[in-house]
């Protein structure tokens, strides 16, 4: 990368590390107290978003069909079709096929992420989302490894029914490559640097929501069952 585009990396990697938070859901995942039911709805978001941020993706690759960032988008758009057939083996794991993943009912907070994913591919400039897949790809990458790791050595999932969490725990190099030079190309074409490390703060945060969404389901569950008892043993 050149001085500017690691600039613009550095700082958006700033903002970010100022609003981390502790990935409740994947702490709990690790301690084996994620019950299955919410694994399923873990699954069932994941199908929503997955799908969602592929179309956003394939937009994005139709308003900049020119390299770098044309290759960038639609390998992306491919790499999420890989993903949801991936999403499949987890949710057969799971005792669910497709059918059931297209009908659950999402919730609303845990899809944010990818509505604004959506938004961003409507009005965005090709530096704001190569700037948040450069900002975010460690820490995200870090959170998938957790959870196929958990599913794996709490829950007894095998390596094909996590390949899904395998798939978006490495990014490969050429991808960060191609989002790295459609950074510098749009930042001296005119895009907006501050524009852009705001986009990869909120793609930070969004995830972050999306995670906090499937937590406090467990939480407010616990807490549920907490005060039932509290009132039996009265």
């Amino acid at each position: 990368m050149d001085d500017e585009t690691d600039a613009v990396v550095t700082a958006a990697r700033q903002q970010m590390s100022r609003q981390w938070v502790p990935n409740r859901f994947i702490d709990l995942l690790e301690a084996g107290e994620v019950p299955k039911g919410h694994l399923r709805t873990l699954a069932g978001e994941l199908y929503r978003l997955v799908g969602s941020d592929r179309r956003s993706f394939a937009l994005l690759a139709s308003r900049f069909p020119s390299p770098p960032a044309g290759d960038l988008f639609l390998a992306m758009a491919q790499g999420e079709s890989q993903a949801l057939r991936l999403l499949l083996d987890f949710a057969s794991a799971l005792g669910m096929d497709e059918a059931d993943l297209t009908a659950y009912e999402p919730r609303p907070l845990a899809q944010a992420y990818p509505a604004y994913l959506t938004q961003t591919a409507l009005h965005g400039t090709r530096s704001d989302i190569a700037l948040a897949l450069l900002a975010n790809a460690a820490e995200s990458g870090d959170q998938y490894t957790r959870v196929a790791d958990a599913l794996c050595k709490r829950y007894g999932f095998d390596e094909q029914a996590v390949g899904h969490f395998r798939f978006f725990a490495d990014t490969p190099q050429e991808l960060l490559d191609q989002a790295a030079e459609t950074l510098r190309t749009g930042l001296a074409a005119g895009d907006d640097s501050a524009e852009a490390v705001r986009t990869a703060r909120m793609v930070h945060a969004y995830e972050a929501a999306f995670w906090r969404a499937l937590s406090e389901d467990i939480v407010r569950g616990r807490r549920s069952a907490d005060q039932t008892r509290t009132a039996e043993n009265r």
